[in-house]
C-alpha cells in the first residue's frame, strides 16, 4: 500500500493546481485530487493538472468533486435537475480518466430515513452513473459520509445487490466514526469493491487527526483490510487546521509507512 495524499489538505490556501508541486516535494508519490469548482472540471484546466503531474512525477489515485455543489441533486425527484447535474458528474469522469486516476470518489445523495427513500429511482440512477464511470475506464468508488446515505450500511448493501454494474468504495475513518459506525463494519460490506481508503485519525474532543494524533486502531482496520484483500493506496486526507506545518504531513508519511511494514 503507498500513502499517498489528497491535495484537500491545503484548500483553501492552495490553488489545486499548485498542490502536485507541494506534494510532491513532501516525498509523496500519489494523490487524490480535489477538483474545488466548477471551472476545475474543465478540459483547459485538466491539461493544467496534466502537466503538473507529468512535471513532478505523481500517480494520481483518485478524483473527488465539488461534491456538495451537484452530487446530491443527481437523485432529484425533477428529472431536467437531474440531467443537468449529470453532465457535471461526465465532466468529472472525463477529467479523472485523463488525470488516469483510479476512481472517482463519490458522495452522492444526502442522509434521509433509508424507508422514505425511492430505491427504484435510486437504483437507476446508479446504474446509469456506474454505466458512464466504465464508459470512461474509471471506478465510481462510493464513499461512506456521515451527512449522506452511504453513511447507512442497509444502504450499501443495498447499492451492492441492485447496482447492474460494477459499484466500488471508498472508505475513510473520520467519516466512519461520525456516523458511529466502525470502520471494519463497513470494510465488511464494501468488501473486495474497496478501491479508495481515507486515513486519518480521532479522538473524543476531535473528529479528524492527523494519523497517529488520535486513538484509532490502525491495527485492526488493516487486519480488516486484509482479509477483503485491499491493494490499493492509503491517502491521507485531512483539514487545514488539523496541521500547522507542511513537514507534519511529510512525518506523518513516514510513520504510517513504518507501521503498515
Amino acid at each position: 500500500m503507498k500513502i499517498g495524499l489528497s491535495s484537500a489538505v491545503f484548500y483553501p490556501n492552495v490553488d489545486t493546481e499548485d498542490s502536485l508541486e507541494i506534494i510532491s516535494k513532501l516525498g509523496f508519490e500519489c494523490a487524490e485530487i480535489f477538483l474545488n469548482s466548477f471551472s476545475e472540471y474543465s478540459e483547459e484546466f485538466i491539461d493544467k493538472l496534466i502537466y503538473e503531474k507529468s512535471t513532478y512525477n505523481i500517480s494520481i489515485n483518485s478524483v473527488h468533486a465539488f461534491s456538495s455543489s451537484f452530487e446530491p441533486y443527481i437523485f432529484d425527484a425533477y428529472k431536467r435537475r437531474r440531467m443537468d447535474m449529470i453532465k457535471n458528474f461526465k465532466k468529472v469522469c472525463k477529467a479523472g480518466n485523463r488525470l488516469g486516476a483510479i476512481c472517482y470518489t463519490f458522495h452522492g445523495m444526502r442522509y434521509q430515513d433509508i424507508n422514505t427513500v425511492n430505491k427504484k429511482l435510486v437504483s437507476d440512477i446508479y446504474n446509469e452513473l456506474t454505466y458512464i464511470a466504465l464508459e470512461n475506464n474509471i471506478k465510481l468508488a462510493q464513499e461512506n459520509v456521515s451527512w449522506c446515505m452511504s453513511s447507512n450500511l442497509d444502504f450499501l448493501k443495498f447499492l451492492k445487490e441492485t447496482c447492474k454494474y460494477d459499484l466500488f468504495f471508498t472508505l475513510d475513518i473520520k467519516q466512519a466514526y461520525r456516523a458511529g459506525i466502525e470502520p471494519y463494519e463497513y470494510i465488511n460490506v464494501m468488501g473486495e469493491k474497496l478501491v479508495n481508503f481515507h486515513i486519518n485519525d480521532r479522538d473524543r474532543e476531535n473528529t479528524c487527526l492527523l494519523p497517529g494524533r488520535g486513538n484509532v486502531d490502525y491495527s485492526k482496520i488493516v487486519n480488516a483490510l486484509k482479509k477483503n484483500n485491499y491493494c490499493g493506496n492509503g491517502i491521507v486526507e485531512v483539514y487545514r487546521e488539523n496541521y500547522e506545518s507542511y513537514g507534519e504531513l511529510k512525518e506523518c508519511k513516514k510513520k504510517l509507512e513504518k507501521f503498515l511494514k
